[in-house]
C-alpha cells in the first residue's frame, strides 16, 4: 500500500491540507452564527427569509411568492445544469490524461508526473461537481415543496402549512444551495492541482481569504434586524 500511495504523498498532502482548511472554515463561520446569527450574510439573509415566509402567508402574496421561488429554481436549475455538463467534461479528459499530463505538469515541480496522479486529480474534480449537482438538485426539489405549502392557508394542528415548517423548508432549500457553491468555490483550487499540488494548497489560501470577504456581512447599524427576529418564526 505504502508503495502505491508513496509517489502521489505530496499530492495527497496538500489535498488533506485543504480539504482540512476549508472544512475548519466553515466549522468557523457555523459556530459564528451560533453566537451572532448576522455575522455572515447567510445568516442574516436566513432571518429574512423567515419574515418574508410571514409576511406572504398573512398578506396572502401568492403571486410574489411565487415569482420568488421561480426566480431561485431558475438560479439551482442553471447551477445543477452547468455542475453536470462540467462533470461530463471532465470525463471526457479522463481518456487524455497522458496527453494532459505533459502539458499540465510544466510547473509541476514537486509533485508526481504520473498518469495515475493525473487520474487521480480528475476523479477528485469530478466527485467535487457531482457534490454540486445533488446539492443544487436537492435545492430545487425543496423549492417546489415551498412552492405549494407556502399557498397553503395556515390552520391550526396543520404542521405542513405552519409558518415555522415553511421557513424551516426554504431555509433548507437555501442551505443546499449554499453547500452547492462552496463545491464550486473549492474547484478553483482544484483546478490550480492539475499544475502542482504547491498550487493547490496556495489556491486553497487564496480562496478561503476571498470567501470570507464576500461571506463577511457589511458593518453598519444591525437595528434593522429587530424587525426581522420580531415578524420572524421561531425555528428550533
Amino acid at each position: 500500500m505504502l508503495d502505491i500511495l508513496s509517489p502521489h504523498a505530496l499530492d495527497l498532502m496538500c489535498l488533506l491540507a485543504s480539504v482540512a482548511m476549508f472544512t475548519l472554515y466553515n466549522v468557523f463561520i457555523w459556530w459564528k452564527l451560533k453566537s451572532n446569527p448576522i455575522f455572515t450574510i447567510q445568516g442574516a439573509t436566513n432571518l429574512a427569509r423567515r419574515a418574508w415566509v410571514v409576511n406572504i402567508m398573512e398578506e396572502k402574496n401568492d403571486i410574489l411568492a411565487v415569482q420568488t421561488l421561480r426566480n431561485s429554481t431558475m438560479a439551482a436549475t442553471f447551477l445543477a445544469s452547468t455542475a453536470i455538463l462540467l462533470s461530463m467534461g471532465v470525463l471526457s479528459l479522463t481518456g487524455q490524461a497522458e496527453s494532459l499530463g505533459n502539458t499540465w505538469h510544466t510547473l509541476n515541480v514537486f509533485g508526481s508526473t504520473q498518469q495515475s496522479t493525473m487520474a487521480l486529480k480528475l476523479l477528485v474534480l469530478l466527485v467535487n461537481l457531482f457534490i454540486a449537482f445533488f446539492s443544487f438538485s436537492s435545492s430545487i426539489r425543496l423549492y417546489n415543496h415551498v412552492g405549494f405549502m407556502i399557498n397553503v392557508p395556515c390552520a391550526d394542528g396543520n404542521y405542513s402549512s405552519s409558518l415555522t415548517f415553511v421557513a424551516m423548508q426554504l431555509n433548507r432549500a437555501a442551505n443546499h444551495f449554499h453547500i452547492g457553491m462552496r463545491a464550486f468555490y473549492f474547484m478553483v483550487p482544484l483546478m490550480f492541482w492539475m499544475f502542482g499540488p504547491l498550487l493547490l494548497f496556495g489556491g486553497t489560501l487564496m480562496m478561503i481569504i476571498v470567501v470570507f470577504i464576500l461571506d463577511r456581512a457589511p458593518k453598519m447599524h444591525s437595528d434593522y434586524i429587530i424587525t426581522y427576529e420580531q415578524k420572524s418564526c421561531k425555528l428550533r
